[in-house]
């Protein structure tokens, strides 16, 4: 799977697994079985309470550490300096791992100032306990704030599917030198069945949701879709 370069010490591949509302068992065996069939790259959330559940399945699936590229995001309540060292200690044990890949702010909040969120990150970032840095759900005036801090941010996770484009986003972020990973990149399977990508299902003899991923892989973004089976 082709990686888009983050940073020089992490590189996302481009297409992942999203594991929101995939908890207890049915978690564990979806991601487990997304590892069986060749994901590498899991993305997950504090606010999903399912890093044990991942845990686990990394845990059956025998593959190594370095093999995988994990994804975790901090609330948005638990933004200040204290609450970020204290919440990435707690993501590592429940992961078991050394270190996570890829950290985001999950949404922005106005009434904690950025600079002391981003630069709590920056300090874990210098102690090895994340290899990059990134936001989640920031508008262009968002990412302009956080660019103003000076901490290198290279991902921004947002909503993006072809009903819901993002281009003058996206563009900012290309400018910045800024990653960019769609979730509900099917737009919750409603975009499926839009005319124009039955008749490219016909075309190209592939499903929609392999067209619908294709494109935004082809827009040169991170793509997570999500399944339970």
């Amino acid at each position: 799977m082709k990686s888009l370069v983050l940073n020089s010490q992490a590189s996302i591949p481009m297409l992942g697994f999203g594991t929101w509302q995939l908890v207890g068992d049915t978690g564990i065996k979806a991601v487990a079985k997304a590892l069986g069939v060749g994901y590498r790259h899991i993305d997950t959330a504090d606010r999903y309470g399912n890093h044990k559940e991942i845990s686990q399945a990394i845990e059956l699936s025998s593959l190594k550490r370095e093999d995988l590229f994990i994804t975790t995001k901090i609330p948005n309540t638990l933004l200040s300096r204290e609450d970020v060292f204290l919440s990435v200690d707690r993501y590592l044990q429940e992961l078991n791992t050394n270190y996570i890949d890829l950290l985001l702010i999950h949404w922005p909040n106005k009434n904690i100032p950025i600079a002391e969120t981003l630069g709590a990150m920056r300090t874990l970032k210098e102690q090895g306990k994340v290899k990059a840095i990134g936001v989640s759900n920031f508008t262009i005036h968002h990412l302009k704030d956080a660019k103003a801090t000076g901490v290198e941010v290279t991902n921004n996770q947002i909503e993006l599917h072809p009903t819901f484009n993002q281009k003058e986003l996206r563009e900012y972020c290309a400018a910045n030198n800024i990653v960019v990973t769609a979730y509900s990149p099917l737009g919750r399977g409603q975009d499926i069945g839009l005319p124009l990508f039955q008749e490219l299902v016909k075309k190209y003899n592939s499903s929609p949701a392999q067209v619908i991923l294709n494109w935004i892989l082809q827009l040169g973004c991170v793509a997570i879709p999500k399944s339970e089976y």
